[in-house]
């Protein structure tokens, strides 16, 4: 399809704290085929469980028009979401008319996606011709029993790992491995995990159990805070940090002092990221969210679908952003970890992680 004509907005677009718009997620679907302890768990998500009817959804035209004026804001970075984003029938023809996105300056739009790598194996080829970049990938464990234990729908470890192969071979990359840690679940996997993909050409992360949502049982006690992790791979394998990739990463970088490769840490509940957060999310019904840790979104789906121009959601979109005060874990983390936030929060489910 042709590329949409580029809008002109007032550059730059900052919130009140002067963080950049800057990366876009886009919630394809909110369904899932696992049912992670940390995310989906079966006693809330269950077999009676009402997902979003498909005319609530946004269309993938809808979805690249709000990328498409995103972008004019300085969006540079857009990464699909779910739930799980292969469930969604036809998610390459939105891929590549999101790769069909240029920046003001003409860059090409960095196209990523995150999976739980179910069905990378099989996609792999057709999402890497229909414009995709990159993947990152989810694995809580390599001990099988662990991993059918943790997304809860006996799925093994053998395929999952077929996907990387597969989504490496045709030359999505570089790939992250996320690892949500949980203590006393999978924390035991933590060496074994680090020491199977060094030399690897994946980065493995390692993501602090988050008190995403209201249905996940989240407790402090079950959080491994991110310097016990490095503690125990740096005893058996060196370690050295290194600087950011970019302002606003999400993700510490550690390398191996021998030189293969490096590693991730995601430390959301002890270590709070939010002065570099550039991160808006937009939900399959098309909600914008300035925050993971939100409890309601602006609808944009009524603007998409009654009449608006191009300008007017620009203008809509740019003030939203403008107007942004998020700061929850910085809040949470000053209060180290100990007292919940009340209320009821958005499910990651719902926009993704």
């Amino acid at each position: 399809m042709p590329a949409s004509p580029a809008l002109h907005t007032d550059a730059p677009l900052v919130d009140t704290l002067n963080r950049p718009l800057h990366d876009l997620r886009l919630s394809v679907t909110d369904r899932c085929n696992f049912r992670c302890v940390y995310c989906m768990p079966k006693e809330v998500f269950g077999k009676d469980f009402a997902f979003m009817p498909r005319d609530e959804m946004l269309s993938f035209e809808e979805m690249t028009r709000l990328a498409r004026i995103s972008v004019a804001h300085g969006v540079e970075k857009i990464r699909l979401t779910g739930g799980e984003p292969l469930l969604r029938k036809g998610l390459e023809e939105l891929i590549a008319m999101l790769a069909e996105l240029r920046t003001p300056a003409g860059r090409p739009v960095d196209i990523a996606l995150t999976t739980n790598g179910s069905a990378l194996a099989m996609k792999a080829q057709a999402l890497k011709d229909a414009g995709l970049k990159r993947v990152t990938v989810s694995l809580d464990s390599l001990d099988d029993t662990t991993f059918r234990a943790m997304n809860d729908v006996n799925f093994p470890v053998a395929r999952i790992l077929a996907g990387l192969d597969a989504a490496h071979a045709v030359g999505l990359g570089p790939i992250k491995i996320n690892m949500v840690v949980k203590r006393g679940q999978n924390d035991h996997d933590i060496v074994n995990m680090a020491r199977y993909f060094k030399g690897t050409p994946y980065i493995l992360r390692f993501i602090e159990f988050m008190d995403v949502g209201t249905s996940n049982g989240w407790d402090m006690a079950a959080v491994l805070p991110s310097s016990e992790v490095l503690g125990r791979i740096h005893a058996e394998l060196p370690l050295e940090e290194v600087a950011p990739n970019y302002t606003g990463e999400t993700s510490r970088r550690w390398r191996y002092v021998d030189g293969e490769g490096e590693i991730g840490l995601i430390s959301s509940v002890t270590q709070s990221f939010c002065h570099t957060c550039s991160r808006a999310r937009v939900s399959t019904d098309g909600k914008l969210f300035t925050c993971l840790f939100a409890s309601e979104g602006h609808d944009l789906r009524a603007l998409l679908r009654d009449g608006s121009s191009d300008e007017q959601l620009s203008a809509a979109m740019g003030a939203i952003w403008r107007q942004r005060t998020d700061r929850a874990s910085q809040l949470r983390s000053a209060q180290t970890g100990a007292v919940r936030s009340t209320g009821t929060k958005i499910e990651m489910s719902y926009i993704g992680g």
